[in-house]
């Protein structure tokens, strides 16, 4: 796919996933800068000409240890925004991890629906087109904007990667609560295409309120099989390690987790640590920086997700299909 007329930036704080898209495209990072002022303040504009351009931006939208989700939500979009003043053609944001996408309806009285207005803030700057993955809430993330959205999904890469794994096991594939199993389904359909055989599926009850979890019936069959529970993101932990333990106690033979976003806030090392995973697997639109080194390596697998970033841009760009890029 010819990439003529395009132009490739990634933020700083997402430089490393954007030299992986920039590798795989075959399309350099273009120049910009990215200045602070003593007052917090801080500018962003690029150094190159995108006049007539269509121009993406990498910047995944999760906090760090040197920036909080709201500073890079707030660099990025005046990036967007200078962009689009220095005639780009069209602007078009890659979120990797899209920030505010679990905050999508109100579950208490004059809750704010916080996805709807960061959607707003994207087009308030002339944001044209927003490319993300594994949204919490795929309708929702759709509902929200009035832009142009498309939206990638990690199954093709836990596909292969289990295929190869689990090529000699009965497998069950599980969802860690109820609204997950229509993601959970999709990807046990997907495997049972790919091994050729049936590949049983499940959830495991789960009820939140007021913060406190709670529900501890596991619906599969899992006895003697391996099973991978599958999710969009892991924060804590709890939920994950919760439904490990279900398997366990049931007799599982081999215990994954796949989770595209990899977060590990609060107390996930210790919840992590013990739970009877024996495996995790996430991609890298999150990098696991606050994974102690020694979990890391006994039980963390990242996947990356460059190249699937970069055939999304370069379709994007030519006017090709992503439902063709996402089958598998």
């Amino acid at each position: 796919m010819s990439l003529e007329n395009a132009c490739l930036f990634a933020m700083n704080a997402s430089r490393d996933f954007g030299a992986s898209v920039s590798r795989h495209l075959g399309l350099a990072l273009a120049e910009h800068e990215e200045r602070e002022f003593v007052d917090g303040e801080h500018k962003s504009r690029p150094l190159v000409n995108v006049r007539g351009k269509n121009v993406f931006v990498i910047q995944s939208l999760y906090s760090d240890h040197q920036q909080s989700v709201n500073d890079k939500l707030c660099r990025l979009l005046f990036f967007l925004g200078a962009l689009r003043d220095a005639c780009a053609s069209r602007v078009i944001a890659v979120l990797p991890y899209l920030c505010y996408a679990r905050k999508d309806r109100k579950s208490q009285p004059r809750d704010p629906v916080t996805t709807r207005y960061v959607a707003a803030l994207f087009e308030a700057v002339g944001c044209d087109h927003i490319l993300t993955m594994d949204v919490h809430n795929l309708a929702a993330y759709q509902n929200a904007f009035r832009c142009r959205t498309d939206h990638l999904e990690a199954a093709p890469l836990f596909i292969e990667h289990f295929a190869t794994l689990l090529a000699s096991d009965e497998v069950t594939v599980l969802s860690p609560d109820v609204g997950g199993v229509k993601r959970a389904e999709s990807f046990r359909l997907a495997l049972t295409r790919r091994l050729a055989r049936n590949v049983a599926g499940g959830f495991m009850e789960k009820y939140r309120a007021l913060g406190a979890v709670s529900g501890a019936t596991l619906v599969a069959d899992v006895k003697h099989n391996s099973v991978v529970i599958i999710d969009d993101l892991i924060s804590s932990g709890t939920t994950i390690a919760r439904a490990a333990a279900a398997c366990r106690s049931a007799g599982a033979k081999q215990i994954y987790a796949a989770a595209t976003h990899g977060l590990f806030s609060g107390d996930a090392n210790a919840v992590l640590r013990e739970a009877p995973v024996d495996k995790i697997l996430v991609t890298d639109t999150v990098p696991p920086l606050r994974l102690d080194a020694s979990l890391i390596q006994q039980k963390l697998t990242v996947l990356s997700a460059g190249k699937l970033f970069a055939d999304a841009i370069a379709r994007i760009h030519s006017g090709g299909s992503i439902v063709d890029l996402l089958k598998s």
